[in-house]
């Protein structure tokens, strides 16, 4: 029984969002087996890779005021100071920004970095550029949330579509209100999401770091600690 339970764990479920794109390649790996065998196993492969993208595993999410999670898994390909979108109407001066780069090996689903209530949505049309470039965050289609906190602080998460994907899904509403850790969203594919902190802020990762959705702390609020060093090992 124990090796059982040992297998399931290494398996996560698939998100409701990805049973018809699960069905169809599996449909068409059908079809491809009855054209010719060969090219039914590599539909099973890609089959078994859409089921992988799609999974949702549960988070274990650090419970804290001020803590802030990251909203993605990925890579952390850029920490700069930059401008907000116009559309988020959080003011032109430059904020910390965390970039994390999701590959379509990465799971998909987005959570919400802090607790709040989401006082904004917005959504903008674009282009479809490489999600790790640093212009992706200016033209590229996304969806953007900003997260107000109890205490009046505001976090922003942005969806943005890159390369490969073409479809940013929310799953909350503006007004609602959300947990750390919660999942608020999806982008189908190859993407990236950027937070955009508090002025001040300094974030406690670097780039190249791997982060895990509604695990990873990216930034802490309460913090007296300097800003953190990193070294590769």
């Amino acid at each position: 029984m124990s090796v059982i339970k040992s297998i399931r764990s290494q398996f996560s479920p698939i998100h409701p969002q990805g049973y018809p794109f699960v069905g169809g390649f599996a449909l068409v790996s059908l079809i491809l087996f009855w054209l010719w065998s060969p090219l039914g196993w590599l539909g099973t492969l890609a089959t078994l890779w859409c089921a992988y993208f799609f999974r949702d595993p549960a988070r274990v999410t650090p419970v804290r005021d001020g803590i802030v999670v990251a909203p993605a898994d990925g890579r952390i390909s850029q920490i700069v100071n930059a401008a907000p979108p116009q559309e988020l109407a959080l003011g032109a001066r430059p904020l910390p920004r965390v970039s994390i780069f999701m590959s379509v090996f990465n799971c998909h689903v987005n959570r919400s970095p802090v607790g709040g209530r989401v006082e904004r949505i917005a959504y903008r049309a674009g282009k479809f550029l490489s999600a790790d470039l640093d212009k992706a965050s200016e033209y590229n289609e996304r969806n953007a949330f900003v997260i107000a906190t109890a205490t009046g602080t505001r976090i922003a998460v942005i969806q943005i579509a890159g390369l490969v994907a073409r479809r940013i899904v929310p799953f909350v509403r503006e007004g609602e209100a959300v947990a750390a850790g919660q999942r608020i969203g999806m982008i189908r594919f190859g993407s990236r999401v950027d937070v955009y902190l508090p002025e001040g802020t300094r974030p406690l990762v670097a780039e190249g770091q791997v982060a895990t959705a509604g695990e990873t702390v990216i930034a802490d609020f309460r913090a007296a600690e300097p800003g953190r060093t990193f070294r590769v090992t």
